[in-house]
């Protein structure tokens, strides 16, 4: 099968390594100088070095030509850059199924993914979204995976699943677009909170709780926007959660180990270098939750921190110094 890939950051770098192996792949440089370096080399020496990218895998600066005769389309890009990719490609006939595996609310605007989708390419877009817990070099490594692919239609959901479906990267599929999005999105945040956490040495007790509360924050937002209850015990809720909160390769989890040592955000953004989707997704959340009138009191100390200038400490005392309550309360 040929499949396009929109976005040559690690995960669609590393998405389009895994992939080669079984489909002709066309991976989208977005940025002409990335590009060129990565024609000449053969390796995505600014998100993903290390790992030698195939001469099957065409290398293109065109989205409309990566786009050419594929049968399916993987956009792989920042949540904000979501809406101005796919608006390029609206045009485009026929235009394929896309599988959406940014994970974030769009910034300004709080949408989904999947409602990013309808607007831009119209609510009759075959479409899916693709999370879970997936470090991109460990994807490149060809180190077992298991991710979860959801869309409104099942029998599409069932099939994308099998194409992307590999040896080592396990695909399973689900119908809870938006259970799966927002454990995807929201784990991001809760990840901030674990590094703050860690980065002033509180221990893995304290990192337990956060993790075990966030998921409860995750799934009291997620079944006020129609989620699924199973779907934030599965592989896209407190798979993807437990892993970001506690690998040393996420970047939300290291944006708060970073404030916990004195950082600035703006200073800790220019040091990774990446896209930390949970900044962004703190804002929208914490917005969302209010209108919503849901109670999620870690995205809040995290909003705090990152956008009215709270100390770390004083956002961990706030959350300790909270009224006891019976667990499932809240």
């Amino acid at each position: 099968m040929k499949i396009a890939v929109l976005g040559a950051g690690a995960w669609g770098t590393a998405l389009a390594l895994s992939l080669a192996e079984r489909h002709a792949i066309a991976l989208w440089v977005w940025d002409p100088a990335d590009l060129e370096a990565m024609r000449r080399t053969r390796v995505n020496g600014r998100y993903l070095p290390g790992f030698s990218i195939p001469p099957s895998v065409a290398l293109e600066g065109d989205p409309v030509a990566v786009l050419a005769h594929a049968d399916l389309a993987l956009a792989v890009v920042p949540s904000a850059a979501l809406r101005e990719t796919l608006q390029r490609l609206a045009g485009c006939a026929p235009m394929p199924p896309v599988v959406v595996a940014s994970k974030g609310f769009e910034p300004a605007t709080g949408c989904l993914s999947h409602q990013v989708v309808e607007e831009t390419l119209g609510q009759r877009a075959q479409y899916g979204v693709l999370s879970g817990p997936s470090f991109a070099q460990e994807v490149a490594r060809g180190l077992p995976t298991a991710v979860t692919l959801a869309a409104g239609d099942a029998a599409f959901a069932e099939r994308a699943a099998r194409v992307l479906h590999g040896p080592r990267l396990r695909v399973y599929s689900s119908t809870d677009v938006v259970g799966v999005e927002v454990g995807g999105a929201v784990k991001n945040v809760i990840a901030i909170a674990a590094g703050i956490s860690d980065g002033l040495g509180f221990g893995h007790n304290a990192r337990a709780a956060l993790i075990t509360r966030g998921l409860a924050e995750i799934t009291r937002l997620g079944l006020k926007l129609g989620g699924c209850q199973e779907t934030f015990l599965g592989l896209a809720g407190a798979g993807d959660l437990i892993l970001t909160c506690t690998g040393d390769l996420s970047r939300n989890r290291q944006v708060g180990r970073l404030l916990a040592q004195g950082q600035s955000l703006e200073e800790v953004l220019d040091r990774l270098g990446h896209v930390a989707e949970g900044v962004h997704t703190a804002r929208e959340v914490h917005g969302l939750a209010q209108r919503l009138g849901v109670d999620m009191p870690i995205t809040e100390a995290v909003y705090r921190v990152l956008f009215q200038g709270l100390p770390p400490h004083q956002a961990v005392d706030m959350l300790l110094s909270r009224e006891p309550k019976r667990e499932h309360s809240g």
